[in-house]
């Protein structure tokens, strides 16, 4: 497990959950499985847990063992698979959206500059396009905008404009050939990180991951029972911000609803006031959780 993933804020993450016996829990992001075996070890009278994937490798991580059921698919299809288990409602949900230490050390699946790969990125590499196709055939304005969005690059026209002329020449398919068409605007005292914000937008952009997001998070708002838990680490400002306006408001915009009386209505509430971060031990022993953050929110009402 441990060189597949680290799991990160394992301990406050599964405590967020409230493991109560017999309930129906849910892992949307099993990756290497170490959240579900915390959870596992908890689980008592009967109660079940769901495994969530849509990566090959993350499967062969997958383990037996009365009450887990391990689902080979993205966690936007949350609602479709519980109702397919015969679940109707959940007790507890756990995400944790930061990209597995194993896929960052995969040099085959691209999604570090720090190898020469092709330009994939693909969770789930039996669909959809790869980073390659975003590079070589969206417009100059739609790369700015992924680059700018989801990297929160400052450069992002000027990265654009180089991609586009780079790729005039010869298709990008690597990750050397990404590189060398942008090495020259990443001012060196911040080249490294520029260089993973840029990588980070494309494997977003990819994986069409905040419109997944958006879905699983509505699903769960709906699924959830009273009295369910929500728990979410998040690593980049606009999941944070999706994630917190779901657990302020029931839904991804932050609309506030309002009853016949100008009441508040909002299906959920935060726990424990403010955000959770890693612990300083936790962040020297592993440097990829120092953005992580911890919010958990509970369903309104009664068990």
């Amino acid at each position: 497990m441990d060189c597949y993933h680290i799991p990160v804020l394992l301990r406050e993450s599964v405590d967020g959950l409230g493991i109560r016996p017999g309930g129906v829990y849910v892992d949307v992001t099993f990756g290497g499985g170490g959240h579900s075996r915390e959870i596992m070890a908890r689980l008592s009278g009967g109660a079940r847990l769901y495994g969530f994937d849509q990566d090959a490798d993350a499967e062969r991580q997958a383990f037996g063992g009365e009450g887990f059921t391990f689902v080979r698919s993205n966690f936007r299809y949350l609602k479709n698979w519980m109702r397919y288990y015969g679940e109707d409602h959940i007790d507890g949900l756990l995400a944790d959206l930061g990209v597995s230490s194993h896929h960052l050390d995969d040099a085959a699946r691209g999604f570090s500059f720090r190898f020469d790969a092709p330009l994939d990125m693909r969770m789930n590499k039996r669909a959809g396009a790869t980073a390659a196709d975003v590079l070589n055939s969206y417009s100059e304005e739609r790369l700015s905008d992924v680059l700018y969005l989801y990297g929160e690059l400052r450069n992002a026209r000027r990265l654009a404009a180089a991609i586009v002329r780079a790729r005039q020449s010869a298709p990008l398919l690597t990750t050397s050939d990404l590189m060398g068409a942008v090495g020259g605007l990443l001012p060196q005292q911040r080249a490294k990180k520029d260089a993973a914000r840029l990588f980070q937008a494309l494997r977003i952009e990819v994986n069409h991951e905040m419109d997944a997001l958006a879905e699983m998070l509505g699903a769960a708002v709906e699924l959830l029972a009273p009295g369910g838990r929500l728990a979410v680490i998040t690593y980049h400002s606009l999941e944070d911000r999706m994630v917190k306006n779901v657990m302020r408001s029931g839904n991804v915009a932050g609309r506030v609803e309002h009853d016949f009386y100008g009441r508040t209505e909002a299906p959920l509430r935060q726990l424990g006031g403010k955000v959770t971060v890693p612990s300083d031990a936790e962040q020297q022993a592993n440097p990829r959780s120092r953005s992580a953050k911890l919010r958990v929110a509970e369903k309104v009402g009664r068990r």
